[in-house]
């Protein structure tokens, strides 16, 4: 490689720094809200379907539904925040 083809370096390999370390930040702050919110409506739902048996359950395995797809929501938000970081293609 010759000198000064380095595409990370100078102020592109800063900008792609702060950018990754920002991606990251933020990547890993939704991945935690994503996993207590989906545990805590899992919770729930398994919570209502127990006190309530077969009269709630469907209330219940509703919320768990949710739960599950708040996480995967925020879970798949988060791979594409954190590849947008590191100047990847994020979706």
């Amino acid at each position: 490689m010759a000198f000064g083809d380095d595409k990370n370096s100078g102020v592109a390999g800063g900008v792609t720094a702060v950018t990754s370390t920002v991606g990251n930040g933020v990547g890993g702050l939704l991945g935690t809200v994503g996993g207590v919110t989906g545990a805590a409506a899992r919770g729930i739902g398994g919570t209502v379907t127990g006190v309530t048996g077969n009269a709630g359950k469907p209330l219940g395995d509703a919320l768990t539904s949710l739960g599950n797809g708040v996480e995967d929501g925020t879970n798949s938000i988060k791979k594409g925040v954190e590849s947008a970081g590191q100047g990847k293609k994020a979706w």
